[in-house]
């Protein structure tokens, strides 16, 4: 059985940082990309980042670009977001998603298979 489970969120205050994780299970994982979704209250579910199945390339989402950083375990299994500067508009719950490839992920939204998500909340 898959399963996908991130930790690491929590309450911080603007300008903090804090390190998301999700390990990944069940499978092989070493042919697909990962990737983190988020979803604030009463908005849809946004892009934040991917990552290919080689962990080399990786895209962000706009709101998030120069801020945030993805990056791969070297087992395949692993994905960390890490997420700097934050700021009372990165409020939400957090995603880890597994993904046919990375533009499949970025551009549709579409995953494999999904976390249950992790809040993270900043406060201003």
């Amino acid at each position: 059985q898959v399963q996908l489970v991130e930790s690491g969120g929590g309450l911080v205050q603007a300008g903090d940082s804090l390190r998301l994780s999700c390990a990944a299970s069940g499978r092989d994982f070493s042919t697909d990309a990962m990737g983190w979704f988020r979803q604030a209250p009463g908005k849809e579910r946004e892009f934040v980042a991917a990552i290919n199945r080689h962990g080399v390339t990786t895209y962000y989402g706009e709101a998030v670009k120069g801020r945030f950083t993805i990056v791969r375990g070297s087992g395949s299994n692993t994905v960390a977001l890490v997420m700097n500067s934050l700021k009372p508009e990165d409020t939400a719950v957090y995603y880890c998603a597994v993904g046919v490839s990375t533009l499949i992920l970025r551009t549709t939204g579409r995953a494999k298979y999904w976390g249950q998500g992790t809040q993270v909340a900043v406060s201003s």
